[in-house]
């Protein structure tokens, strides 16, 4: 399974897709992707969460099937400071690049919809993580997996156990609910348009 991470604190207003803005968002994780409903109705995409949903709508261009993607979260930023709340979302992807050329195309991503890097932990319009290859150990001096962090976010970590509650960390030999459960308290995460999530 290959997990990659979807998140937008900051709206891509100036993004011009050639995706239709009329059909709507569907982040389902009860049923296969269908990429021509995962958009959000907003031809701008003046919202974090329209931002998300045109990247998500995306990747299939890419050669970056999307099989299953969760409901929309709501997190506080990490580190906690003044910045807009993320959505974020965490989706299973299959794909024949491999692991550079696959976080090559999400950073490529990135970039169209104005990721602009700057300090550590800035505001953000698309942040693509590439969170898990099939289990691999792999480690590079531009990539490692699993993710380093992927363990210590409540807002990876819950989306992800929703869509695959048998997953277990390459390393750590637990699944995201068994790691949710060890997290300390903090990290507000709820789903959007739903309760808030246990903080442990």
């Amino acid at each position: 399974m290959i997990l990659v991470g979807i998140g937008s604190n900051l709206a891509a207003s100036s993004f011009d897709s050639p995706l239709d803005p009329d059909s709507r968002s569907g982040c389902d994780s009860s049923q296969a992707f269908d990429s021509s409903q995962a958009f959000d109705s907003s031809p701008a995409f003046d919202s974090p969460r329209a931002t998300a949903a045109a990247a998500l709508s995306l990747l299939p261009t890419l050669g970056i099937g999307v099989v299953h993607c969760s409901r929309w979260y709501l997190t506080e930023p990490v580190p906690v400071s003044d910045q807009p709340w993320y959505v974020n979302a965490v989706a299973a992807v299959e794909t024949g690049l491999d692991p550079p050329a696959l976080l090559a195309a999400l950073l490529a991503l990135e970039i169209r919809f104005g990721r602009r890097r700057s300090v550590p932990n800035a505001a953000r319009t698309l942040d693509l993580d590439l969170l898990d290859y099939s289990g691999r150990d792999y480690r590079t001096p531009g990539l490692v997996l699993p993710h380093p962090r992927l363990h210590e976010r409540r807002f990876v970590l819950a989306p992800l156990a929703e869509i695959a509650p048998a997953w277990r960390h390459p390393k750590l030999r637990l699944s995201a609910a068994e790691l949710l459960a060890r997290l300390p308290p903090g990290q507000k995460v709820s789903v959007e348009g739903g309760g808030a999530i246990p903080h442990g």
